[in-house]
């Protein structure tokens, strides 16, 4: 069963989700350093354009309409269920709410977020401890609260593509990829040959399989080590 009734126009849930979504994200990641703020005003933004979207203008359908309905004419595009996009074309018959990339969307949305607060976690104790933050999910990889929020965004897109989203997305990524760039230099010349040896023993994004580290670095120096 699909639900066709139109759900666009829903300028209030626009509001309501991207500010429950926005402020989760400022609890788990707690911005401190303007290159923190860059960052979540950046996924913020990715956020905002996606619920627009999602609920209040659907561009992308507009836009895609022609096209759409000449090669699925039996679908109501501008239904809420339509705007799932990948299971409608790929022909998912069930409530696209249980279909596999919707499924696959929360996996990655759920974890992105847990990755980003169990970075912070790690964080915040080291700072406190004024030690390089060396273990939990900063024994797997250098900058685990970026892939968090790559992994949230990867989630939407797979539950909601837009053509606004899926432009922002790879320029953001590319964005965080430089800031943790910058980072590495600041964090190296505050913490040496210590954060040196970090570096050559992890990864920045993608975490080797079945690596593990526990060490911990007792390095002390700046109270803020980048993520």
């Amino acid at each position: 069963m699909h639900d066709d009734n139109p759900a666009y126009g829903l300028w209030s849930l626009v509001i309501l989700n991207s500010a429950v979504f926005i402020f989760f994200t400022f609890t788990f990641f707690n911005p401190q350093t303007k290159r923190d703020w860059r960052s979540f005003s950046a996924f913020s933004a990715f956020l905002v354009a996606l619920f627009a979207e999602m609920y209040g203008f659907p561009l992308t359908i507009y836009f895609l309409s022609g096209w759409l309905q000449s090669r699925w004419p039996d679908v109501n595009w501008f239904s809420h269920d339509a705007g799932h996009l990948l299971e409608m074309t790929l022909g998912w018959k069930a409530n696209p709410h249980f279909g596999p990339f919707h499924i696959a969307s929360i996996a990655l949305i759920g974890g992105g977020f847990i990755l980003i607060s169990a970075g912070w976690s790690v964080l915040y104790e080291a700072q406190r401890r004024r030690r390089l933050a060396t273990t939990g999910v900063y024994a797997y990889v250098r900058h685990p609260q970026y892939v968090g929020f790559v992994l949230v965004m990867f989630g939407f897109l797979l539950q909601w593509p837009t053509l606004l989203t899926l432009a922002m997305f790879p320029v953001l990524v590319f964005m965080y990829a430089r800031l943790a760039r910058a980072e590495e230099r600041e964090s190296l010349a505050a913490f040496g040959p210590a954060y040196e040896k970090y570096m050559s023993d992890v990864p920045a994004f993608v975490p080797r399989i079945g690596a593990s580290r526990g060490r911990k670095t007792g390095k002390v120096g700046k109270e803020r080590q980048w993520t």
